[in-house]
Parts: C-alpha cells; sequence; structure tokens
C-alpha cells in the first residue's frame, strides 16, 4: 500500500493462507452435503408416494378374489374381519364431522364384479363378498374425502406464506417410537393398498390441520388500540431509525394478555430489553412473544390454546409506558403479526367448513 510517499507491504503467511482454503473448503463441503441430504429426503418421498400409487393401481382383480373365496371360505371370513378392525381403528382417529359427513355408497368395478361371480359359483359367500364390497367403498371415499381436506389445508398455508411441504417433513422428523404393532387386512401379514394409501392421507391431513391450529389467530390484546406497527420506525428512546419486529397494544397496567394460538409455552421470565415476557412454541418453527408484562399467568411446559390468558399487560424492560409487545417468529425470523391476525381468522373459519361445503358438492 502506497501512502505519502512510501510503500507498506502486508504479509500472508503460508500457513494463514492454508488454514483460510482449508475453512473454505469445509463451508462448501457441508453447504454440498446438507444440499445432498434435503434432496434426496425429497426423492425418497416423492418416490414412495409413486410407488404406493403403483401399487394401489395393481389391487386384486374379481378373479383373484374369486379364486380366494374358492380356496378358502374361513380365511376370506377372517380376512374381512381384519379390515372392518382397521376401518373401526382409523374411524375413532377421525373427526366427528368426517364420520358423519362421508357418504357410502355400494363398490363398482372389480368389486361388483367379485360380488356377482361368487354370489353365483358361492351362494353362502355371497353376503362376504357384499360386505368386502362395501369396506372398499368406504376406504377410498374416506380417502378421497381426507386428501380433499389436506388439498384444503395446503392452501390455507400457502395463503399465510407457510409452506405445507416443510409441514410435512417437519412432522415426520418429530420424536416417536413405541413398539411395533404393524397394520394389516390379511392373515399373511400384508396390507391391501388402498387400506395403506387411506392411512397415508390421514397422516396429511392431520398434519396440514394440526400446523393451522397453531397458526397465531386470535388478537393479543384490542386490535383498534395498536399504537405502532410492524417495520421501521423513529425510536421512541434515541430518534433515531430503528426496525420494530412486532406490533405494539398499549393498554392499561394488568390489562389480560391472550395466547394468539394453540401451543406450549417455552419461555417465562425476564428478556434483556423486553422486559417481562412469555414465549408460545406453536410447532413448524412458528413462535409468538409478548413482552413487557407486568405479571405472568404461564409457566414452562404448560400447553394454552388460542384465547387463553398468560399475563397482563405492564411497562417493563425498555418502554415508555404500559403497552404490549406482540411478535410472531418463524425459525426465529421475526414476521408481520398483522399477517397471521387479520388473514388467518378468515382462512381458518373456510376450513372448518370443510364438512359442509363436502356436504354440499
Amino acid at each position: 500500500m502506497r501512502s505519502e510517499g512510501q510503500v507498506r507491504f502486508i504479509t500472508i503467511s503460508s500457513r494463514v493462507q492454508m488454514t483460510a482454503a482449508a475453512v473454505a473448503v469445509t463451508v462448501l463441503l457441508v453447504w454440498a452435503l446438507s444440499m445432498a441430504i434435503a434432496g434426496w429426503a425429497q426423492y425418497r418421498a416423492s418416490a414412495d408416494r409413486d410407488l404406493l400409487l403403483d401399487r394401489e393401481a395393481k389391487v386384486a382383480t374379481q378373479e383373484e378374489r374369486f379364486a380366494a373365496y374358492s380356496e378358502d371360505l374361513d380365511a376370506v371370513s377372517d380376512d374381512l374381519d381384519r379390515r372392518m378392525e382397521f376401518i373401526e381403528g382409523v374411524a375413532e382417529l377421525l373427526p366427528e364431522d368426517l364420520k358423519v359427513d362421508t357418504a357410502v355408497s355400494d363398490s363398482t368395478g372389480e368389486a361388483a364384479a367379485t360380488v356377482e361371480k361368487v354370489s353365483a359359483a358361492f351362494p353362502e359367500a355371497a353376503k362376504l363378498a357384499r360386505i368386502e364390497a362395501r369396506q372398499l367403498a368406504v376406504v377410498e371415499g374416506l380417502t378421497r374425502y381426507a386428501d380433499w381436506r389436506a388439498q384444503r389445508a395446503a392452501e390455507a398455508l400457502k395463503k399465510l406464506d407457510l409452506n405445507p411441504a416443510q409441514v410435512i417433513r417437519t412432522s415426520r422428523n418429530q420424536a416417536m417410537g413405541g413398539p411395533l404393532d404393524g397394520l394389516a387386512t390379511a392373515a399373511d401379514g400384508s396390507i391391501d393398498p388402498r387400506f395403506e394409501r387411506l392411512g397415508l392421507s390421514m397422516e396429511r391431513m392431520a398434519a396440514l390441520e394440526q400446523a393451522l391450529e397453531g397458526v397465531p389467530q386470535f388478537a393479543p390484546a384490542r386490535k383498534d388500540l395498536i399504537s405502532s406497527g410492524f417495520g421501521y420506525r423513529r425510536d421512541p428512546f434515541n430518534g433515531r431509525a430503528a426496525m420494530h419486529n412486532g406490533l405494539d397494544f398499549r393498554g392499561a397496567t394488568g390489562t389480560p394478555i391472550y395466547a394468539a394460538a394453540k401451543g406450549r409455552i417455552t419461555f417465562v421470565g425476564r428478556r434483556g430489553g423486553y422486559g417481562n415476557t412469555v414465549e408460545i412454541t406453536h410447532g413448524n418453527g412458528l413462535m409468538t412473544r409478548y413482552a413487557h408484562m407486568s405479571r405472568f399467568n404461564a409457566k414452562v411446559g404448560q400447553q394454552v390454546g388460542a384465547g387463553d390468558t398468560i399475563g397482563a399487560i405492564g411497562s417493563t424492560g425498555r418502554s415508555t409506558g404500559p403497552h404490549l409487545h406482540f411478535e410472531v417468529r418463524i425459525n426465529n425470523k421475526a414476521v408481520n403479526p398483522r399477517t397471521f391476525l387479520e388473514t388467518a381468522p378468515h382462512v381458518l373459519e373456510e376450513i372448518r367448513r370443510a364438512p359442509e361445503l363436502a356436504h354440499a358438492h
């Protein structure tokens, strides 16, 4: 570097250069590995679904079912009993509206052909064949309905700038376990792919609709008393431009503060300039923060629902007067709470009308 007629040199040793190069290569390898893992996971999920759809298209023909009835009527009866146990077990997991509003009709196609052929050859088995046809009709109807509800939930999440695919991945990656008690619809331990597809459709529906329950949807204080919005503003203490990561609700000290959505309390205490703070984790990377409280009505680990009282407005921390500072964070990144508080109630109302809409269709 030349300065005022003098030349100065900066020397970087070989060791420093090698260290810097090694760090850069390590970071690049970690990034490449993480991208490869994410890509493989997405490929496997897609491949598994494609495989199931292919299996679903290869269900037993009426000739194959006729052969089963011919060989062992008792075995067919046992299989139908197992299928009925499967259906009854699934029904216990379904919302009440799904049980009521799902239409059940007689099967067509191969199932109808099975009924006709078995009835002609084995009159004593005709009733079993009709039961099997009705079972398949119920399973396929439930699957279509679960897929419809899942699609509606996915569209609702997109309206709230949430990624349905990420919701599904997060749901499947949660800690879980327990003894293996595999489902089967046949004596050999296998499961009819149509029944398996119903299970997967219900899993997807449950994950997406559960995510919607954790979306901030209930105003933590009176919306008509918002005193400061999300975004850049003049800092009330030093007058300089600053980022405001939430909404401020003014109110008298002691005014109740409500949980914005269903979730679990993960922090209760003092947090720097926030003062007395409560944080609620809602799953899928969503977290809400309530600051400047005068008192707490919540404990860490407590499960709360939308609208539950968790504390009271105060002026603790970096505050000029009693108010609630409310934040919504996705993967610890602050987002505008108005998007949820103004949009979510309408979106969720449409979702809750799903049974009514399905009946209309």
